[in-house]
């Protein structure tokens, strides 16, 4: 596929996603033209309740690895982990210049740092309004809302057309920050005219409108007047906006405030570094000194809102936190909403807050989080804003997919020219027709601790039995000159059943080893893999008629 992608014309331009379509997370795709290619994103996905040990999933990145020569920048539309997170691994494969807005650049210091990396000479943080050339590409940053300062979306020139990606975005018209979405920018470029929009589908279930950011802060502001002792608040570490009216709330009611968490601590100095977090002198103290005030001074913000288990929160709500614990009186305010899959981490943690006394706001009745992404109504003023000739919608669950496409047809846009694909889908644009060509390769590459790759389908499905049904080792000692069994066969049971309770069962399973391996002497004896293999049908076959399980069964042959 690199060769079809080797011998694009001049007329044509290919949009590649490589991560972000039917799923969320792992956002990255690549734009082709000649021979130039940029990358908008290169973010991770954290791994499913089927993916035991695996700490983050990346995108494949095969297309870019046999390509490596023709990519020109990678220009990040925001901060986030779904969007930054794969850059350490990435930049480890091909070093390019990296492009993005002020603090998305500073996260990336901060991800790059932990990974003893740094960027490339030619990157840097490009203002909204700004250009960088790439190749045969000009890209501009334009500004949007979402849930992190600095979001971007992306005005990409090039000879076959004008595309533009939302990036993550919403439209907030009381932004915490006053920086509200560029729609005179927008509307300049739809008027010129657009080939291809790239938008982010993520609420596009949803009707109506996304609340602004600054409900939350008026949440915040009634809780802390209201709490009589400390108040503890959750969030992601990336929700500067967040934290800045935790803050503000704060002050109005004369509470200092703690940052507790390793990823809470660093994006709050990075923040206050660049300047987007700036209070009175005296606002901030250290976890320690707060032993030294009353209850009704303190407000902790800390990491833990989706219930992960080693957080700062989860470790206060077990009992388990050096620094801080949770007393009667507290107020727990969790400003998020539980990432599908994480419900149950969530409420474990807040059934542990309520068992040591404390008070908990949490859930979507307590306004103490909103989305920081469009609603159909404002996914239609885009669209309207924008009027492309070709819509693809991007960043969602195939559902999520299906819905932006039907807006798209909803306000006008002809449904043969709206695309909706997978990762690795290759869609070909000239000025006049668009489709989908073909495919590059695509999928998850899976990260164990420091081990890239390493894991794949047959060692989960190997994870997943021992999970359920745990492992049965068989030893036998076999003499190496006749063949014969000279002694065992000993069982080792782990996950499977406790030796001492099940001494019967695991007796007749050595039994019925022996037998199998007496009816193969003076045949296939000497075979290593006859004797595996007749250990693994004997003891298989007899453990689910006793047990109803197949646990691993791992043979071990020792020469004596």
């Amino acid at each position: 596929m690199a060769s079809l992608a080797a011998a694009l014309g001049a007329g044509k331009l290919q949009f590649i996603p490589l991560g972000g379509l039917g799923e969320i997370g792992k956002n990255m795709a690549a734009l082709v033209h000649g021979n130039d290619i940029i990358l908008i994103d290169s973010g991770l996905a954290f791994p499913e309740d089927d993916m035991p040990g695996i700490d983050i999933v990346l995108p494949d990145i095969t297309f870019l690895s046999e390509n490596k020569d023709r990519i020109r920048g990678i220009f990040l539309t925001h901060g986030h982990e779904d969007h930054i997170g794969a850059l350490p691994y990435v930049l480890r494969q091909f070093s390019v210049p990296v492009y993005g807005a002020r603090l998305t650049l500073g996260m990336v210091d901060l991800k790059l740092a932990e990974h003893q990396l740094t960027l490339h000479p030619h990157s840097r943080w490009v203002n909204p309004g700004e250009v960088v050339k790439a190749g045969s590409f000009t890209v501009e940053l334009f500004r949007v809302n979402h849930s992190i300062p600095d979001a971007c979306g992306l005005i990409i020139k090039n000879p076959v057309g004008t595309v533009v990606h939302t990036g993550d975005f919403k439209f907030d018209h009381t932004p915490v920050d006053g920086q509200v979405a560029d729609f005179h920018r927008l509307a300049e470029v739809g008027k010129k005219g657009v080939l291809l929009l790239l938008a982010d589908s993520t609420n596009a279930e949803r009707p109506g409108y996304t609340p602004s950011e600054k409900t939350v802060g008026r949440t915040f502001d009634r809780v802390i007047e209201q709490a009589t002792g400390r108040v503890i608040v959750a969030s992601f570490a990336s929700q500067v906006h967040r934290i800045r009216q935790v803050v503000e709330a704060s002050v109005n009611h004369r509470r200092r405030v703690a940052v507790v968490g390793r990823s809470m601590e660093n994006v709050v100095q990075k923040a206050i570094e660049l300047g987007y977090l700036d209070f009175p002198p005296g606002t901030w103290v250290d976890v320690e000194s707060i032993k030294s005030l009353s209850a009704n001074e303190i407000v902790i913000v800390t990491t833990g809102s989706q219930g992960e288990p080693m957080s700062a929160l989860t470790r206060m709500s077990t009992s388990d936190h050096r620094k801080v614990a949770i007393v009667p009186g507290d107020t727990v305010v969790i400003s998020a909403t539980a990432i599908p899959g994480n419900e149950k981490l969530v409420s474990r943690t807040v059934d542990n807050l309520y068992r040591l006394g404390a008070h908990v706001v949490y859930g979507g009745d307590a306004n103490i989080h909103v989305s920081g992404h469009a609603c159909q109504e404002e996914l239609k003023l885009m669209l309207n804003l924008i009027r492309p000739r070709f819509y693809i919608p991007v960043h969602g669950e195939y559902r999520h997919l299906v819905h932006n496409a039907q807006l798209g047809r909803a306000v006008g846009i002809d449904p043969s020219r709206i695309l909706i694909g997978e990762n690795g889908t290759i869609f070909e644009f000239t000025r006049e027709a668009g489709s989908m060509v073909g495919t590059v390769p695509s999928g998850k590459v899976l990260v164990d601790g420091v081990g890239v790759g390493d894991v794949g389908n047959i060692v989960l499905r190997d994870r997943k039995q021992l999970a359920n049904d745990g492992i049965l080792i068989v030893v036998v000692g076999m003499d190496a000159q006749s063949g014969l069994l000279v002694s065992g066969p000993d069982i080792v049971s782990r996950g499977f059943v406790y030796v001492r309770e099940s001494e019967v069962l695991l007796e007749e399973a050595r039994k019925r080893v022996k037998n199998a391996l007496a009816q193969l002497e003076g045949n296939n004896l000497s075979e290593w893999s006859s004797i595996k293999s007749a250990v693994r049908e004997t003891l298989g076959r007899f453990l689910w008629d006793r047990t109803k399980r197949r646990p691993m069964i791992l043979p071990i042959i020792m020469e004596v």
